[in-house]
């Protein structure tokens, strides 16, 4: 297997990381695979078009375009350059690795006359690579990605290696999931770490209005909170719960998010309003990262590039 990653930027750590990953043996193989990281670099111009150079040294070989989509308006077009220029210089296959995958939310018609932007980004994508990875997308009504993306797709699970942290760095942890949506995933890690969750009950009267409750708080005295999410944005749900806890006399609470998104100043304010720290994975780079996803990520290339090869 010949294989290429083309990280933008802010990925070029990850990228090394999962090289290094896919360079050791597959299971049922004696030598590693032909795999490296190209170049690919990203310039916008002052008037906001983009201009993307890519490594042309792609000749027969499978592509894999590493891009976290955090910011994908800005991104979307500079994805298809690199996706459609790789090709011009004979990549056999062009694949996405998008740790965040964005457009998830809007995956319905709210109000009349809304863009549902949810399968029309999917269709986007799937116009523009064969296949895709990704890390716990933020699903709500839509149960699969092959619900609307036409392409072949693998989603990586953050939860083991959240879970192999939280046994390593918090004793006597008790999980807590901020609001109901966050259950899926601190119930998975709480079985994986061998600790106790509960999930607060969330009431929201607007985008930064919102207030929550612990439903048993005897049971969290005498451990150590771990505030467990998948996206933390604004960070309005965890500062409201961090406030919570500490009204309730409990430690104070070690923050983990699977996807730092921290808009605006959402970091500085959540250890300004009493985390004790801030952990995240490095599905989107960040100061916060520390805990990595590249071997998950290198399983899940190996296999979809394979399919290709097949």
């Amino acid at each position: 297997m010949s294989l290429v990653l083309l990280p933008f930027p802010a990925q070029r750590t990850l990228a090394a990381q999962m090289v290094d990953a896919l360079r050791m043996p597959a299971s049922g193989s004696d030598h590693p695979s032909d795999v490296r990281v190209g170049r690919l670099d990203w310039r916008r111009f002052p008037d906001g078009e983009s201009l993307v150079t890519l490594d042309d040294a792609l000749a027969d070989a499978d592509v894999a375009i590493v891009a976290s989509l955090h910011d994908p308006d800005a991104m979307a077009l500079a994805l298809r350059f690199a996706a459609d220029t790789a090709r011009e210089f004979g990549a056999r296959s062009v694949g996405l690795v998008a740790p965040y995958l964005a457009y998830m939310r809007q995956d319905k018609r709210f109000h009349a006359g809304e863009a549902v932007s949810a399968p029309l980004f999917a269709r986007f994508i799937s116009e523009s690579f064969d296949w895709l990875v990704t890390v716990d997308p933020h699903l709500h009504r839509i149960h699969a990605l092959d619900e609307v993306y036409d392409i072949p797709s693998r989603v990586v699970a953050a939860a083991p290696a959240v879970a192999d942290w939280i046994r390593r760095e918090v004793e006597r942890p008790i999980l807590i999931g901020p609001d109901s949506e966050s259950e899926q995933w601190v119930r998975g890690i709480a079985t994986r770490a061998g600790a106790p969750y509960q999930v607060l009950e969330k009431q929201r009267r607007g985008d930064r209005d919102v207030s929550v409750s612990l439903p048993d708080a005897a049971a969290a005295r005498g451990r150590n909170p771990v505030i467990v999410d998948d996206i933390v944005s604004s960070g309005r749900t965890v500062i409201e719960t961090l406030g919570q806890l500490h009204r309730l006399g409990l430690s104070p609470a070690t923050c983990v998010a699977i996807h730092a998104v921290f808009a605006g100043d959402a970091h500085a304010q959540l250890l300004a309003a009493g985390a004790l720290r801030i952990v995240t994975t490095d599905s989107i780079a960040h100061p916060s990262n520390g805990i990595g996803l590249a071997q998950p990520l290198a399983e899940a290339i190996r296999e979809l590039v394979g399919r290709v090869e097949a």
